[in-house]
């Protein structure tokens, strides 16, 4: 090998060199672990999907500081082991943000790996254990059990003196199931029966028989879009005729759409819905439908607006530094009027968790109608 070469190759080495960092700080990288398979792949395509439409929309805006924003897609397969793999190998690709996972059983685990590399990460996980183990990296991108849980609790005690629960047996459901036993503890509504129920459970037949047995005034159901679907068909079978009340998720454009006839007359609390009369939630609507030609349920919306927060808190930092996004997301204030891709005003607290306006729906001829909107927990 020559003088000439050996000096070439040595150039070579020092550009490339050069340029690597300045090329990792040309764009923003947001990687999405979803579950795009299994029991979870409805709400985990819902939650991707909107993560894309938000970060299209920013970059054809001129990005986040004057960086484009790049996003790479996994699949967790509805897997917790899966998810934790991914999470770390989404942290050695260098994101700067992660989005994901939706599912509670799989952001429990997978959270230690962002954590450990001071990476802001967005969960649509509802589990209030969530945000109650100190982790300064976690932020929700819907309400977790303790937020949504008081609204719920006092609308249950306007409508019921005994309730049965039918809940999933995961991290997910029993969360649920706790919260809400401590909120009604001591009220007027008494809680006379509980029956646990497995994700992916296709049988709901044993379920719905104890809870007509029990003979409560109301049956509050809390379970994955699937199930839900599974178990609103089969309360309807057996005859159910007394409310059915859900958090969110059984009132979700998903459930609505398996369970068809089954699913009207059905109530609940929601964070969000596409049909809230809210003129930038319609905007939001008729985009993500122009997209991808369907209409998303609360998973599309949260993570839409969940990418415009890291936006937020990237600005209010005021550069692209992970542990001081992080510190900014706490007591971060967005308003909408700033921020209109957030849709609605919005705050985090400490922990990761955030409080903004929501609603009570019914179910009525296959959609969501808004009966209430419901003031912040945090407004006086």
């Amino acid at each position: 090998m020559n003088r000439r070469h050996t000096l070439a190759i040595a150039a070579a080495g020092l550009l490339t060199a050069l340029a690597a960092p300045i090329h990792a700080q040309e764009v923003i990288r947001i990687a999405n672990v979803v579950e795009l398979s299994g029991s979870g792949a409805s709400p985990g395509t819902y939650f991707r999907d909107g993560v894309e439409l938000a970060v299209k929309e920013i970059n054809a805006a001129g990005g986040i500081l004057g960086r484009k924003i790049v996003t790479t897609t996994a699949d967790t397969q509805t897997q917790p082991g899966i998810a934790k793999g991914l999470a770390a190998k989404a942290v050695d690709d260098g994101a700067f943000a992660v989005f994901g996972p939706v599912y509670s059983g799989s952001i429990m685990v997978s959270m230690a790996e962002t954590r450990r590399a001071e990476v802001p990460n967005f969960t649509g996980g509802e589990a209030a254990a969530i945000t109650q183990q100190g982790n300064p990296y976690v932020f929700r991108t819907a309400f977790g059990q303790s937020s949504s849980f008081p609204k719920l609790a006092r609308y249950i005690n306007t409508k019921a003196r005994t309730l049965v629960v039918i809940y999933q047996n995961n991290d997910f459901g029993k969360g649920g199931r706790d919260t809400l036993t401590k909120l009604l503890d001591g009220g007027p509504t008494r809680i006379v029966g509980e029956m646990a129920t497995d994700q992916g459970q296709i049988d709901f037949s044993a379920a719905v028989i104890k809870a007509r047995q029990a003979n409560a005034d109301a049956v509050f159901v809390y379970l994955t879009e699937e199930e839900s679907a599974r178990a609103l068909k089969e309360l309807r079978k057996q005859g159910w005729s007394k409310p059915i009340i859900g958090e969110t998720v059984l009132v979700s454009q998903k459930v609505i759409e398996l369970a068809g006839e089954a699913a009207n007359g059905v109530t609940g609390h929601v964070g969000l819905t596409v049909d809230a009369p809210n003129p930038e939630m319609l905007k939001f609507k008729a985009k993500f439908y122009q997209a991808y030609k369907y209409i998303p349920d609360h998973n599309g919306i949260k993570s839409y607006m969940g990418v415009y927060t890291l936006k937020a808190a990237i600005e209010k930092a005021g550069k692209l530094d992970r542990v001081a996004v992080a510190k900014a997301m706490k007591g971060l204030e967005v308003k909408a009027a700033k921020y209109p891709g957030v849709i609605m005003d919005v705050s985090f607290d400490d922990k990761g968790d955030l409080d903004r306006e929501s609603f009570l729906v019914e179910v009525k001829d296959g959609r969501q109608v808004v009966v209430a909107t419901l003031p912040p927990l945090g407004k006086k």
